[in-house]
């Protein structure tokens, strides 16, 4: 059952004087992007009839066919609470639907939906998504542009004066609870300067909305405190990098279909095969759940991101971690997610691996119960532990040669995916780095 109608969020905008309405949808590398109008638009808006020019937007369409529809998730409704003065912002996220009424295949909300489709079709009611986002909190300078300058050199866990982001970090939460988030957790990261605030898992959609909403509201809330915020998956040398696990479970009707009550460790064989199909595709999926050049600068050993496809209940070094809670709770966690990643994106390329190992009966490898950052590579090939992808270039080589996750993004969205990542590729490897000149200028 919806949780707004149609004449709830007329009275609501009403009641609550709100003058802008933000009709949101996100890109195909993710980024936020908006139509605002004016309230008197609200009643086009709901009826699905305000169209944009998609041939403004990274990866959707060619100029000749770029009308398109923006159809809001009337559930998705909120009023930012930051908005006042004259009146408030309220936001809806959309779909982009084409002029013919189908929904557009470079979408990646609706591309979600296609694979949750899928999912639907083996039988299965829910796929639930629980993210742990990091971001980094730095200084701006006098012009109000970001700086490298870290604003605490706080640890884990630590606490104020040492945690000075600590203030900024309440707000954060203040501001969400008030959009109807339910945070479990917010606290400092390894990191000086890094931030982890976890909230409630929801379904698939609702959890990949969550995460945009999460990310705007935290980018807004550090520049009211003069700070700047930064889902850069690593943006400093040497420390630990911004990581956004998922924790993934999916369900028949009201039952955790990842649970089994008789196995020794109480994991079903659909999770075993889900687990396995995400072990065989994890090279595929790489890109798109990694998807900066600096996104490898992360997956390094050492800094507790994974480098290697293996999975464990015991460890944090591979790549699939299984929480020890079972039940209701029993989860796989995929510890390769960065915050840079599109969310719709990353989850529809897992849940397609996942689905695949279940729809082939995929068999799941012993699990590497060993800290694998400190195998040497003979014992890890001795195991079959292969690495992830070290480079973009690696990675999205791995994609073009998985057929299972090309299908997962569809032929629209992975020709623009991978034409956009091969020009940062391009871009990148043609620059001279600092690191060279230090290097090499003197000696040669």
């Amino acid at each position: 059952m919806s949780e707004y109608t149609r004449e709830d969020i007329i009275r609501i905008a009403e009641e609550e004087n709100v003058r802008y309405l933000r009709l949101q949808f996100s890109d195909i590398l993710g980024t936020i992007k908006n139509v605002e109008v004016p309230i008197s638009q609200l009643n086009k808006a709901l009826d699905g009839e305000m169209m944009f020019d998609g041939s403004s937007i990274e990866g959707f369409v060619r100029i000749e066919e770029s009308d398109m529809y923006l159809v809001p998730d009337l559930d998705t409704w909120t009023i930012f609470p930051w908005t006042a003065g004259k009146g408030k912002v309220a936001r809806l996220i959309c779909d982009i639907y084409n002029v013919d009424g189908e929904p557009f295949d470079g979408d990646p909300r609706s591309n979600l939906k296609r694979v949750l489709k899928e999912m639907e079709d083996m039988g299965y009611s829910a796929f639930n998504l629980g993210p742990e986002p990091e971001f980094f909190l730095f200084k701006l300078d006098e012009k109000g542009q970001p700086t490298t300058e870290l604003n605490d050199q706080g640890g884990y866990f630590d606490l104020a004066p040492t945690d000075l982001g600590e203030n900024c970090r309440r707000d954060i939460v203040l501001e969400l609870e008030d959009m109807g988030f339910e945070i479990e957790a917010s606290h400092h990261e390894v990191a000086p300067g890094q931030h982890e605030i976890d909230f409630k898992y929801a379904d698939a959609i609702t959890a990949c909305d969550n995460i945009q909403t999460f990310k705007l509201v935290v980018k807004t809330v550090a520049r009211k405190h003069n700070l700047h915020a930064t889902f850069m998956p690593k943006p400093l040398f040497g420390l630990n990098g911004n990581g956004m696990h998922f924790n993934v479970s999916l369900f028949k009707g009201d039952k955790n279909a990842f649970y089994d009550e008789n196995d020794d460790i109480g994991l079903s064989q659909d999770m075993r095969h889900f687990m396995a199909g995400i072990l065989k595709h994890a090279r595929g999926f790489t890109a798109v759940c990694n998807p900066l050049v600096n996104s490898y600068k992360r997956l390094v050993p050492g800094y507790e991101a994974p480098s290697y496809i293996a999975w464990s209940g015991k460890n944090r070094s591979p790549l699939l971690r299984i929480p020890s809670s079972r039940g209701m709770s029993t989860r796989a966690e995929v510890r390769s997610v960065d915050p840079a990643a599109n969310p719709y994106l990353a989850l529809a390329v897992i849940l397609k691996a996942g689905l695949e190992g279940i729809k082939n009966k995929t068999d799941l490898p012993e699990p590497v119960n060993e800290n694998i950052y400190e195998m040497s590579r003979e014992e890890r090939e001795a195991v079959g532990v292969e690495d992830l992808p070290s480079t973009l270039y690696t990675a999205l080589k791995a994609m073009r040669e998985d057929r299972v996750i090309i299908d997962a993004l569809g032929s629209h969205i992975y020709r623009q995916f991978h034409g956009n990542k091969s020009v940062e590729w391009d871009m990148y490897r043609s620059q001279v780095s600092d690191w060279e000149l230090k290097q090499y200028l003197n000696q040669y």
